[in-house]
């Protein structure tokens, strides 16, 4: 891996990741107004959670045309200014900034039409790779408590930028939902929960080092979640071996949730993780996939239950829904359960 960090013109950090050493000397011309100001924590005290106020993610780049498209290299109005692998910057609209946190924005490729499935297994390693530079560089931060590495596909998700990317929030807090899962652990309880769904009917796929299965509670339509067979806490826990073996399962994964229904599935893809200071104990990493088509034409709409009381009620059974996925990579061509 080649890692080359420079800055852009309001100083926010840009971080390349190459294969092979590239020309990254271009440097960003642009006149940028000066960073917004620190985002605002609010406490909910019924709830005993924190909510971030961010006014000037009012004014981010919204579904722009495919020309116009900031993570797309060398244009006068890009935030890259040179041709990449992966890039990972400073999010110019962070939902967390200044002393409370920070937001990065991770490029998966300089390929404007294409997606993570399409990454070659080195690709997907690279990316990979980025993950865990990040992870451990947010984690050093004064504040941070936890970093979360995720990405948003789909116009049905309410994405704002199309090309392939992700993006990692180094949280000032513990979110309520690692929070939840880490009270509830206990040492080794979320080991045999893996070792029980590894020997299910739910598997959808596996190598070596990486179980990807729909979890007999899944919440959504067609939920995925992928656990390496080693409990490790986090992203550079990970061995090499390990870090390898996930790209090509999970591709293979994505190639499958395409292939159910002939189009590009909206998807969320959150790596879970253990924070900084707590719970390492226990942790399992862990990446959840989901999608919320649910059929063709039909999504799953987080209504009045799901949003209002946050009891999931699931229109897909998990077991059916894991056949239809191993379905769809036969038809495709390439198994991808060794």
């Amino acid at each position: 891996m080649n890692r080359h960090l420079t800055h852009l013109a309001d100083g926010r950090e840009l971080v390349y990741f190459d294969l092979n050493p590239r020309d990254h000397s271009a440097k960003d011309q642009r006149d940028l107004p000066p960073r917004p100001a620190p985002s605002e924590l609010r406490h909910d005290p019924v709830l005993d959670e924190w909510v971030a106020v961010a006014g000037h993610r009012q004014t981010r780049t919204h579904l722009p045309p495919p020309e116009e498209c900031p993570l797309c290299p060398g244009r006068p109005w890009s935030e890259i200014p040179s041709a990449y692998d992966v890039a990972v910057f400073e999010n110019r609209f962070p939902s967390f900034s200044g002393p409370i946190g920070r937001c990065e924005v991770v490029c998966f490729t300089d390929d404007h039409d294409a997606s993570f499935a399409d990454l070659s297994d080195e690709r997907a390693g690279l990316v990979m790779d980025a993950w865990v530079d990040r992870t451990r560089e947010l984690s050093g931060l004064d504040g941070v408590e936890q970093v979360f590495c995720f990405e948003n596909r789909g116009a049905e998700i309410g994405i704002t930028l199309p090309h392939p990317h992700g993006q990692i929030y180094a949280y000032p807090y513990v979110t309520p939902r690692t929070q939840r899962m880490l009270t509830v652990a206990r040492p080794g309880s979320l080991a045999a929960v893996v070792a029980e769904e590894r020997a299910g009917e739910r598997v959808v796929a596996a190598n070596d080092h990486w179980t990807a299965f729909v979890p007999r509670a899944a919440r959504y339509p067609f939920e995925v979640h992928l656990y390496p067979h080693r409990q490790a806490p986090d992203l550079p826990s990970l061995t090499p071996e390990e870090r390898a073996a996930f790209g090509p399962l999970y591709t293979g994964v994505l190639r499958a949730l395409d292939g159910l229904f002939g189009v590009r599935m909206p998807y969320v893809a959150a790596w879970h993780q253990a924070p900084v200071r707590w719970g390492r104990e226990v942790a399992y990493v862990h990446m959840e996939l989901f999608s919320i088509r649910r059929a063709p034409e039909k999504l799953k709409y987080l209504a009045g239950s799901e949003s209002g009381m946050g009891a999931f009620v699931n229109d897909v059974r998990p077991e059916e829904a894991a056949s239809m996925l191993r379905a769809a990579s036969g038809k495709m061509g390439r198994q991808i359960t060794d």
